[in-house]
């Protein structure tokens, strides 16, 4: 592909064009900066800015920048203040400006294209809004792809520009549905080199489970699981108890074959009887997505407000703003603080008594931190008599399963707890999860769910496991020293800036600032059949550079530990690093 149209991330190479470009256009052409003896025109931002690059072979073509908010400053903040503007404070977008092409190219394809790299680039790195300078004369162009006027124009020497913006999904809706087949036919002849795919996933929410296309979903290379490291999801790294294995195992013709009973009666009252909960503030479900999706439609609406915890479980946010289209808010948990949940803040959040639900994920994924059940409970007792509470503590175990709200949740009609059994008890596979709520609101759950939610295989495996509690406490126990011991291997590599281990089954590694991206130690690592999750579609307080690794067992652990030291020795080579 020598002579097709090349998109990438700006190299050191490109920085004296980026610039002379620059001068040739924003000095001399439009009259926007003062003509510089030196041809070149720098930016105060260029030591943060990124620049996507468009070209064919040498020849370079056009460009643009973007400035990520974790910056903590804008291009706007020139000309603005954050009052004139308060989403710069507010939606932490990503600014994207001087979009600049050479004059010969300006007739083609490449400026649409370098507009579309950089929405795909912000949403590979969770951002959720874009706000750009648009030159006036091009408004039509801005506007084609999706992006409104803000209200604000300013100007720039002899040029004038339209403050635009837009939300990153709305955006990728909008070119899909106007643009798709143009870009698709423009797709066959471009050399694509960001480290994002071209196009966005289509519907659903992103998980992890990359994996499986390693070891092909159409099963026909199975043997292939013995090669491949699926550390880019949570499933357990042990096997479900022998006693569950066993009653697979019995007869499987006839669990394959067989009806199970129609609620999954059985279930429930073992649930029940170990948790020590009423059955009838039960409410069963294929999985905990089940519940989210079953629930949430009945409860919200477009109107609907909602604060969930950011960074956090990309599940709610995809059922919440992209399938309800609800109105979402989210409690940033920052770095500085341990990534820890601070009860006063949250509190402090929900107090005025403005959304409709509050989504608390404890222990959070993909942090791995955990707020006790007396402060999380205290803050939900002082809440709102309007707002309820939803807490997933699908990953509980990890830390104490008497550590839970499921009591207060029987008893409370705002309170709902949802727990999957995939995780904790190594049934990922069967799909079994519940809920428990006040018993009016589990029964209009009740109503609401379709005859044989669970699988009889999932029942009698669930159930079976619930029976064998010490074997589980061990498996739990170990998973916290495989887990040390990982991060001990990973923290001697040459290439991290940390890694954070938290209190469940994962860790995060994150890289430096001037470091490879995420994306490409996660593509890297995968030329090792090991895989490995990227967080930075999740949230833009990754910055695109932090990855969440599963714990494995001792010898899985050892193939992530070489694949991440191969991985990083690759991403060092020469030619390698970005700009």
């Amino acid at each position: 592909m020598d002579h097709a149209l090349q998109l990438r991330t700006a190299t050191p190479r490109d920085r004296d064009w980026i610039h002379e470009l620059r001068h040739r256009v924003y000095a001399e052409e439009l009259g926007q900066h003062p003509v510089d003896p030196s041809g070149r025109l720098s930016d105060g931002l260029d030591g943060d800015n990124v620049y996507l690059v468009a070209a064919r072979g040498e020849t370079r073509i056009g460009f643009v920048s973007l400035t990520p908010p974790w910056v903590g400053r804008y291009s706007l903040d020139k000309y603005l203040t954050r009052e004139e503007l308060p989403v710069l404070t507010e939606e932490a977008p990503f600014e994207i400006r001087v979009l600049t092409v050479e004059e010969r190219w300006r007739s083609t394809a490449a400026a649409p294209l370098l507009m579309y790299a950089a929405l795909r680039w912000a949403a590979a790195r969770g951002g959720r809004r874009v706000v750009a300078m648009g030159r006036t004369e091009l408004l039509d162009m801005y506007l084609a792809a999706g992006l409104r006027p803000t209200g604000h124009t300013i100007r720039s020497g002899a040029v004038s520009f339209e403050v635009l913006g837009g939300s990153v999904a709305e955006l990728t809706r909008t070119v899909a549905e106007r643009h798709g087949r143009t870009l698709e036919r423009l797709r066959a002849g471009l050399d694509w080199r960001l480290d994002v795919p071209f196009a966005p996933r289509a519907d659903g929410c992103e998980h992890g489970g990359a994996f499986f296309s390693a070891i092909g979903t159409d099963f026909r290379t199975l043997t292939r699981r013995h090669e491949v490291v699926a550390a880019d999801v949570l499933d357990a790294w042990f096997p479900p108890s022998p006693a569950a294995r066993a009653v697979l195992s019995e007869d499987p013709g006839w669990a394959a074959r067989t009806s199970p009973p129609t609620g999954a009666e059985g279930l429930l009252a073992e649930i029940a009887r170990v948790r020590g909960l009423p059955v009838e503030s039960l409410v069963v479900g294929a999985g905990s997505s089940d519940l989210i999706f079953r629930a949430f439609g009945r409860w919200l609406t477009p109107e609907s407000r909602v604060l969930l915890l950011d960074p956090g479980y990309g599940e709610y946010a995809h059922v919440t703003e992209r399938v309800i289209g609800c109105r979402v808010d989210r409690l940033q948990l920052r770095r500085e603080d341990g990534w820890l949940l601070d009860p006063a803040r949250l509190a402090a959040a929900t107090g005025d008594g403005r959304y409709d639900l509050v989504v608390v994920v404890n222990p959070n994924n993909p942090t791995g931190r955990h707020a006790p059940a007396d402060a999380l409970r205290a803050v939900i007792e002082a809440s709102p008599a309007r707002t309820r509470w939803w807490i997933d503590e699908a990953y509980l175990g990890y830390v104490d399963p008497a550590d839970s709200l499921a009591g207060t949740a029987s008893a409370d009609p705002r309170v709902v707890v949802c727990t999957s059994l995939s995780k904790m008890y190594a049934l990922s596979g069967m799909r079994a999860a519940y809920l428990v709520a006040c018993p009016e609101t589990a029964g209009e759950l009740r109503r609401w769910t379709p005859p044989w939610p669970v699988s009889l295989p999932a029942q009698l495996a669930a159930v079976t496991a619930l029976r064998d509690p010490a074997y589980y406490a061990e498996r739990w126990s170990r998973t916290h020293a495989l887990r040390r011991e990982l991060a001990d291997d990973l923290r001697k590599l040459d290439g991290f800036d940390s890694v954070d281990e938290g209190v469940a089954n994962f860790l995060t590694v994150t890289l430096p600032p001037d470091g490879p991206s995420a994306a490409r130690l996660v593509r890297e690592c995968r030329s090792h059949d090991v895989y490995l999750r990227d967080l930075s579609p999740m949230s833009p307080v990754y910055e695109g550079r932090t990855v969440r690794v599963a714990v494995r067992d001792t010898a899985e652990n050892a193939r992530i530990v070489a694949a991440c030291r191969s991985a990083l020795d690759a991403l060092r080579a020469p030619g390698r690093v970005s700009l």
